[in-house]
């Protein structure tokens, strides 16, 4: 039971030198020594427990969400959220609109702290969503690494066209996501809910940690200063970007 629990952990380490490359079956075993039948049960435990994640059929491992929960998980969204809180607050008071600070979790944009506006008709959103399902999780996606980009896509395939309808194939969906990264700003419209999505990546040495975004009703949004609206959420962005440094 000790050996298998030792090996347990070299697996995890050897993966966790370089996380977001996929490391093959064959690596892992070769590099421990180990027996390909008997690393792979190892592996297929860690998956079903999520401290691995398998990127695809035969394309390799990388670390899961339980593995990030048992290092420094708790104590980055804490600095997340002491980073953004007061910002957060400004942001808020200044557009009159609820804001939220999210984060990517596999297939998930996860809120980890909103402020709320004071408005009668407020939009109100879950606290776990599909990233496609989202601004912020579009904002979130949109700032990974091509390589990353075509594994989460391989991984959860494209949006349904009820969640996303102008993303209807893997081009098209690419294309948006290249026009959020270059304009560092995705935009929703929620069909049926007339609710709009405002989204701006927060980002720690030129890496995108999390998103802020706002939501707001469609005809507020048809009547306020949408430049303006982005450039206040920009600016909250990369103050909260530059406390995080």
């Amino acid at each position: 039971m000790i050996q298998v629990i030792n090996r347990a952990l070299d697996i995890l380490e050897i993966i966790a030198v370089d996380p977001e490359k996929p490391t093959s079956l064959g690596e892992i075993a070769d590099a421990l020594g180990l027996n390909h039948g008997t690393c792979a049960n190892i592996m297929k435990t860690l998956v079903s427990r999520s401290y691995l994640e398998q990127v695809g059929t035969k394309k390799g491992y990388i670390l899961g969400a339980k593995s990030y929960a048992l290092t420094n998980n708790d104590a980055y969204r804490k600095d997340l959220v002491e980073a953004a809180k007061s910002e957060m607050e400004k942001l808020t008071e200044v557009t009159n609109e609820n804001c939220l600070l999210a984060i990517l979790k596999g297939e998930k944009r996860i809120v980890i702290h909103s402020t709320n506006a004071e408005q009668e008709l407020q939009v109100r959103t879950s606290s776990e969503k599909h990233v496609y399902d989202s601004a912020s999780g579009r904002m979130l996606l949109a700032m990974l690494s091509e390589p990353d980009i075509d594994r989460f896509i391989a991984k959860y395939g494209i949006p349904k066209t009820e969640s996303w309808k102008e993303a209807d194939t893997v081009e098209n969906l690419k294309k948006l996501l290249s026009q959020f990264r270059k304009e560092e700003c995705s935009l929703q419209m929620l069909a049926g809910r007339q609710v709009i999505g405002l989204a701006v990546p927060i980002q720690k040495e030129s890496k995108a940690v999390a998103s802020l975004s706002i939501y707001l009703p469609e005809y507020r949004y048809m009547l306020t200063d949408k430049t303006g609206l982005v450039h206040q959420l920009k600016m909250a962005a990369k103050r909260i970007s530059q406390r995080l440094k």
